[in-house]
């Protein structure tokens, strides 16, 4: 996939990822760089206008890993909200960062372990917060 597909972020994810990246060492996210050109090449809302479809901060969301064919659904999450059920996904996990911003019918190539590159496809949202009101989370 040449063309990277459009990316929508909520003003209020992009406050927050921005203090955590900025707070953070390079050599604790290595995939630090990745996920800062990906916000800056996002269009950036308000959370209320955030479109239905759009992956945003505590989504649950359904996709699949292209590459292996594995389907999954997992709320995506910041690391400090990670718990020891496997239903969260961190936004500094590589799938993660790879999922912010996607619309359901969006794939994005992001990179992975060892110098590989995985494909995440958004497959549908059960759960956005802004969809559900929950604006402030």
């Amino acid at each position: 996939m040449s063309r990277k597909p459009q990316l929508i972020l909520s003003s209020l994810d992009v406050d927050r990822l921005e203090a955590l990246l900025e707070a953070m060492p390079a050599s604790a996210f290595p995939g630090k760089a990745d996920l800062e050109a990906e916000i800056a090449r996002a269009d950036i809302v308000e959370p209320t206008d955030i479109p239905p479809d759009v992956v945003t901060m505590n989504s649950t969301v359904n996709f699949d890993i292209a590459e292996s064919g594995k389907q999954f659904q997992l709320t995506l999450v910041y690391p400090k909200d990670l718990d020891d059920t496997s239903s969260k996904i961190s936004v500094f996990a590589p799938v993660g960062s790879a999922l912010l911003g996607l619309s359901i019918g969006n794939e994005l190539a992001w990179p992975s372990v060892g110098g590989k590159t995985m494909t995440v496809r958004v497959t549908g949202i059960s759960y956005q917060p802004e969809r559900a009101g929950d604006l402030h989370r």
